[in-house]
């Protein structure tokens, strides 16, 4: 059996956790609006034509958070073409994705959905093909009461009170050249600038995400994210980062791996963060929103018709392995508590999601687990973790690390919870740490989700292939804490004050 171990110290906090960092992502993209969350004549639609089968797992999740309307999608979208009666809204061609856009939903319906979700939307402008006139419009026509062409507009549409939004994406990856309206990192970050300060001149405490790099492997990583903070420091409040996995080698030792590369993107941005603050001798710290991050590759190269209306696009029927780098993922945004404020999970329902449906039924996929438990039992504080592991090598590493692991503290609630991921293929492990500041806590729970097939899949026929159980191997003896993590196995661990 494997053995390892983890320190903390209750008095050493790395953070208070943002909730914002369980957030998700719904683009209009295949079948994430429409089928997904809204669905007219569905037997759970409600009387504005959204999934109630969907809201129920969503609600579940327990997510803060949605971003909306994009991704690709919002570099050439019109806000106002998802405003105002239904029968007028325009069809467009949707180039991002090249399928028909109905306008069915728009803005307000969002807003609308994430009031039943028990969410706060994260609104997306449009710095592609558009620019800083439309965000001052689409701000004007959300957040102000009454009195002005765009607020009044609104109120026309049957929406006296305002939206209140106050947390803004100012773009989406303008790195990449595959972007409509795709900038340089001066030109970018000129724009990104100039429409913050307009916003901000209405709002000052509206906070605004800039656009990093669409990923770490981008040959212009680095070099953007320090000239797009430069030029827009005064106005960005945090930084966005993108990352996607796949295992197309077939090589799960490697993809289990990734929460390596993940590491090292979050640091090396961090890093970038402070030169620019030291550079400007700024007060302002630059915190992180990694607003994109997910397995993504099951999907990629499916067929469909070009320019039809949402059809199945990115819908990845995720595995039990997925659900580990899922589970190591999450514990690496919280061992960045400190800087990563914001995270969206991409997406939420049927693209890249948790959450499937069909016309008949929604179901919980593999990843939607290690998202749950976080969401719901990683709130409070993180304690600095410590993690003395056994390591292996793979494909870009020496080292990779057999356990991830993180611990957080709910003092509020008296709890102590430790996610834990035993990434050896094979072997148990035996997990200790000192817990004498905490000899008075006793587990209650031991969550495992384990799998003899690393490829196991959760259906609408078999939902519950995967899915995870209670009874794991761990107790605290007056602080002489010790566990058993069974082999790729997802753990958590809860402990209450008695």
């Amino acid at each position: 059996m494997k053995q390892a171990r983890i320190a903390i110290d209750r008095y050493a906090v790395l953070s208070e956790i943002d909730p914002r960092v369980y957030g998700s992502f719904i683009e209009h993209l295949g079948r994430a609006v429409y089928e997904g969350i809204y669905q007219p004549g569905h037997p759970t639609a409600d009387e504005e034509g959204f999934r109630g089968d969907t809201l129920e797992l969503v609600k579940e999740l327990n997510v803060p958070v949605v971003r909306y309307p994009g991704g690709n999608f919002v570099s050439g979208y019109r806000w106002e073409d998802g405003v105002g009666p239904r029968d007028q809204r325009p069809r467009r061609l949707e180039y991002a994705w090249k399928v028909t856009e109905t306008n069915e939903v728009g803005l307000n319906e969002f807003v609308s959905w994430c009031k039943k979700a028990g969410t706060e939307p994260m609104m997306a402008v449009n710095l592609g093909t558009r620019g800083m006139e439309e965000a001052k419009d689409l701000l004007e026509y959300c957040n102000h009461p009454s009195g002005s062409a765009m607020s009044d507009l609104r109120r026309s549409h049957g929406y006296a009170e305002p939206h209140n939004i106050k947390l803004w994406c100012l773009g989406n990856e303008m790195d990449g050249p595959w972007q409509m309206g795709h900038k340089t990192a001066y030109e970018y970050g000129r724009l990104a600038n100039e429409t913050g300060r307009i916003m901000k001149t209405y709002d000052k405490n509206l906070e605004m995400v800039v656009c990093g790099s669409s990923t770490f492997t981008m040959p212009t990583f680095g070099e953007w994210e320090r000239e797009v903070l430069m030029q827009s420091y005064d106005i960005a409040d945090y930084i966005s980062l993108h990352m996607y996995w796949n295992n197309r080698a077939n090589d799960t030792s490697s993809f289990l791996a990734e929460s390596v590369n993940l590491d090292k993107f979050i640091s090396s941005v961090v890093s970038i963060c402070d030169y620019v603050q030291t550079i400007k001798r700024g007060k302002k710290k630059i915190n992180l929103s990694f607003d994109e991050w997910n397995v993504w590759y099951h999907s990629k190269g499916a067929q469909f018709e070009p320019w039809s209306e949402h059809p199945h696009q990115l819908e990845d029927v995720y595995n039990f392995e997925d659900a580990l780098l899922v589970g190591s993922a999450l514990i690496t945004l919280l061992r960045h508590a400190d800087r990563v404020k914001i995270a969206c999970m991409a997406q939420l329902v049927n693209v890249i999601a948790p959450i499937m449906t069909s016309d008949t039924g929604a179901w919980r996929q593999t990843i939607f687990y290690p998202f749950l438990h976080a969401s719901t039992m990683g709130r409070g504080k993180v304690l600095n973790t410590t993690v003395l592991s056994p390591t292996y090598a793979c494909r870009f590493t020496d080292s990779a690390p057999y356990l991830d692991s993180v611990v957080v503290e709910d003092e509020e609630n008296e709890t102590l919870t430790i996610f834990a991921v035993n990434k050896s293929l094979d072997e148990p492990m035996e997990l200790v740490c000192d817990l004498r500041q905490y000899a008075d806590y006793a587990v209650t729970r031991h969550i495992v989700l384990e799998h003899d097939d690393m490829k196991a899949v959760n259906t609408e026929e078999n939902p519950n292939t995967v899915i995870p159980h209670e009874g794991g191997e761990s107790q605290n003896d007056a602080g002489d804490f010790r566990a058993v993590l069974n082999p790729h196995s997802w753990n958590v661990i809860r402990l209450k004050k008695q």
